[in-house]
């Protein structure tokens, strides 16, 4: 599996009829919300990438597994797997990189007091757990006294007047669950997304800078046509090389769109334009159905 420490600056749609869509990009991140590395080849398994959130930090302070909704300074940061991933070993160690360019180890004594110091909140850096041990990915419980709607609308960005997203198709487990047991991913193990939409992002507000890095991609595929092609997708299976995909449901966005980090400003237009050029949502979640083997240049298929 060869890595690559780049990001694409050039940012894939779909047995039965073959269409023009092909995978261009893979992103694998081993710690949630820092930066990742780009793949030219994976296999996928029911849970995605192998070493994809296979980290993940802890908030000593408030409780729970977070990313970069509570901690944005996580986005600045860069994280990539000494080692490829095993079944005795789903979290190699892990290699980060601060903002200000020093790095560490995951082995390292003081890595959490580092990380706590950089992020400025006491947290602990975690490898995955299994899935039995759900205390570990329990929700922190919420004051009687937060109003549940404007936190709702601060973590997913949106103004009085937006609509907020609708939740309710999502798997039950992640309201009583940071995510789902034995992973760390927000929903599902796969985010795709295609560049048509990145396309018509930047065309709808030109004076946001529709990064492909805002927007944490673990697919792109390259679409020959402007538009939210993944929308298309939801509910159909979709073959990329070896491997069947199920296209669950478009990915409502949340605040860290809109954060500042590296070289990008802090924008809330970014969301603005996501609500009105599309619901909020930009790319879609998605579930191995078949195992298999990827690699860029591959095809996608619709499977009938």
């Amino acid at each position: 599996m060869e890595e690559s420490h780049a990001f694409n600056e050039h940012l894939i749609y779909n047995e039965v009829i073959p269409l023009t869509e092909t995978l261009t990009s893979i992103f694998r991140y081993p710690v949630k919300s820092m930066g990742g590395s780009l793949l030219e080849a994976t296999q996928l398994t029911d849970l995605g990438i192998p070493g994809d959130r296979c980290w993940t930090l802890k908030d000593e302070q408030r409780g729970g597994i977070k990313g970069g909704k509570r901690f944005p300074s996580l986005m600045g940061m860069h994280a990539a797997l000494a080692a490829e991933p095993d079944a005795t070993t789903p979290s190699p160690e892990v290699l980060i990189t601060l903002a200000n360019g020093t790095e560490f180890r995951s082995s390292d004594t003081d890595i959490n007091d580092i990380l706590s110091t950089a992020i400025g909140s006491p947290v602990t850096l975690w490898p995955l757990v299994p899935a039995d041990q759900l205390a570990h990915y329990l929700r922190a419980p919420v004051p009687d006294n937060v109003d549940q709607e404007a936190a709702l609308r601060e973590v997913f960005a949106r103004t009085a007047d937006e609509p907020l997203p609708d939740l309710s198709a999502f798997p039950a487990e992640l309201f009583t669950y940071e995510s789902p047991p034995g992973t760390y991913f927000d929903a599902f193990p796969l985010l795709i997304m295609s560049t048509s939409a990145l396309a018509a992002m930047q065309q709808h507000r030109t004076e946001s800078n529709f990064d492909i890095r805002r927007f944490r991609p673990n697919l792109v595929i390259d679409t020959p046509t402007l538009g939210f092609a993944e929308n298309a997708w939801v509910g159909k299976k979709i073959r990329i090389g070896s491997a069947v995909l199920h296209i669950e449901l478009p990915c409502p966005r949340c605040v860290m769109t809109t954060h500042a980090f590296a070289d990008l400003p802090k924008d809330p237009g970014v969301m603005r334009a996501l609500v009105e050029a599309n619901g909020g949502d930009l790319g879609v979640y998605a579930s191995i159905v078949e195992a298999g083997e990827i690699k860029c240049g591959d095809k996608l298929t619709i499977i009938s």
